[in-house]
């Protein structure tokens, strides 16, 4: 039998992401939509709508036309969620920015998407947002303005649009198709520069509908989202899961916290909660955790990154989430393309990625010839349906080098589709690392730290690591004379260039890479040869 699956038929959402939002709450106005609750902020679904029109006409009354790009960066909070919904009705392209960039990702972002007007925090954490913003301003021309959401920039936006009919956002609404770009999100590319996958209403309104579908929800549904928002898995697989079914949309912090996120579920009653495996690893192992009362769970979804036997037990049994789904997929195909269904058992819940989502296609090939593999064979896993994404923003080659005539996604990750039709990932062909849920492609920082000036040479692998799953480990050969760098340099060189999680934990410094006989870096036996030094297991 071949490794190919087609899921079930299903209809599709043929409609505007804002037309989608309006039946919601048409059809549960007064019940609960979204919940801020470090701000105490609370809406109903027919005060969010009110809220969202009003920054829509906002954008509007500032010259946002549709198409045009519309940045936001922004820890999560409820204003990137009026964005989100603003954004789509108006047909702006919401470009969002990770909260990790700094100024040399922020810069390129900015430049590649051409971006219009930025809605940004003034500040989160460390990042320093007003900062890089002014320090990147002469070097962004397209970029005309920008608004922090957390001054009294917010509100003169808003009233910018005070002017404009109240029918302004309807006439809007109703020259948009359901295949428009509306969303622009920038994936680490292996060619050492983000790439902005592109994808459109239908891409990620059936998505976040489909993945809400197998895990049950309706309208009596409270979710906990202490994913990022500038992940599809914020806000497609969160907000969009919610939208598409009237659930509560619960934002328990702008990042994530263990206990925080426990004690939101606690106070807020929530019947589902999403999250990385290191997310639930750090509240099942926080001190608190027996003190919580999380018996209202009932289901939820865990994707980044492989599950541990152990974890998914501790969910099921201690945190009460017996219907809890493992997801995986990629922002190039919005994002989800497998997924375990509620009443599968333990073993497919933590030994596979699930089987092929409704009405779409997947196959595994040989990464060579193309051909499918038999069932039970190692090849690359392609995805092919409404998911997929327009394409790369302004790269059609980039775009050609993964999505090939047929429509379908090549993904580059290594898998084996089981008898039972479900999948299991067994590596990557481009090299990705996966930190903690973040995908982390060696070129953009192999390329980055080539600007060192002492740096020779480098290439970037991932080492096991207990906490993240990988870790970066960098080897570098450095010029000649020069004074090596260690882990500390290292970190000192990017602090501030690259977001943190790109940082390499590890230097190795080397007098050459191992290589094959046609010239290629062997990465396989650099790994192997930097755990064993290391001294780190799987």
């Amino acid at each position: 039998m071949e490794s190919y699956a087609k899921g079930e038929e299903r209809p599709l959402l043929e409609e505007t992401i804002g037309v989608n939002f309006e039946r919601t709450v048409a059809a549960y106005a007064d019940r609960e939509a979204l919940v801020e609750v470090a701000s105490g902020r609370r809406w109903t679904w027919a005060e969010l709508d009110a809220d969202v029109n009003a920054l829509a006409r906002g954008l509007m009354g500032a010259g946002i036309e549709a198409g045009d790009r519309v940045g936001i960066w922004a820890p999560n909070c409820a204003e990137w969620t009026l964005t989100q919904y603003a954004t789509a009705k108006i047909g702006a392209i919401l470009v969002n920015i990770n909260p990790s960039y700094r100024v040399h990702e922020l810069t390129y972002a900015v430049n590649q998407s051409g971006l219009r007007l930025m809605l940004s925090a003034s500040s989160f954490k460390t990042s320093d947002y007003r900062g890089m913003l002014e320090e990147t301003r002469d070097e962004c021309p397209a970029l005309e303005r920008v608004v922090y959401i957390d001054t009294d920039d917010w509100a003169a936006l808003v009233a910018e649009g005070e002017e404009l009919p109240q029918d302004a956002v309807a006439s809007r609404m109703a020259t948009l198709a359901a295949t428009d770009a509306i969303n622009i999100q920038y994936t680490s590319g292996t060619t050492g520069r983000p790439k902005g996958a592109t994808l459109s209403h239908r891409n990620i309104l059936n998505n976040g509908f489909a993945v809400t579908e197998l895990i049950n929800f309706t309208e009596e549904d409270r979710l906990c989202i202490p994913v990022p928002f500038y992940h599809c898995f914020g806000m497609v697989m969160a907000n969009i899961g919610c939208t598409t079914h009237g659930a509560t949309m619960i934002i328990p912090g702008p990042g994530f916290e263990a206990e925080t996120a426990m004690r939101t579920v606690t106070q807020e009653r929530c019947t589902g909660l999403y999250g990385v495996p290191t997310m639930f690893i750090a509240m099942q192992n926080h001190p608190t955790f027996a003190e919580h009362d999380l018996s209202t769970l009932r289901t939820g979804i865990m994707a980044g990154s492989p599950c541990p036997v152990e974890v998914m037990k501790k969910c099921v049994d201690l945190m009460n989430m017996s219907e809890v789904s493992i997801a995986y997929g990629m922002t190039e195909t919005s994002p989800v393309s497998t997924q375990t269904r509620s009443d599968d058992d333990l073993e497919r819940r933590t030994e596979t990625i699930g089987r092929v989502h409704p009405n779409l296609e997947i196959k595994i090939v040989d990464p060579v010839s193309g051909e499918i593999v038999p069932r039970g064979e190692t090849g690359e896993l392609c995805t092919r349906g409404y998911s997929v994404m327009l394409g790369y923003w302004q790269e059609p080659e980039k775009t050609a080098e993964v999505l090939d005539p047929e429509g379908w996604m090549h993904t580059g990750d290594l898998a084996v589709m089981r008898e039972d039709g479900y999948c299991t990932i067994v590596g990557r062909s481009k090299d990705m690392v996966i930190r903690g849920g973040e995908n982390v492609y060696p070129r953009e920082i192999e390329e980055f730290l080539y600007t060192h000036p002492d740096v020779q040479d480098v290439q970037v692998v991932g080492v096991p690591d207990q906490k993240y799953g990988e870790e970066l480990c960098a080897w570098i050969q450095m010029k000649q004379g020069a004074t090596p760098l260690n882990a500390e340099l290292v970190r000192e060189f990017a602090t501030g260039k690259l977001a943190h999680y790109k940082i390499p934990r590890y230097v190795m410094i080397v007098e050459d890479f191992p290589i094959t006989v046609t010239g290629k870096v062997r990465k396989v036996e650099m790994r192997e040869v930097s755990s064993r030094q290391l001294g780190l297991t799987e």
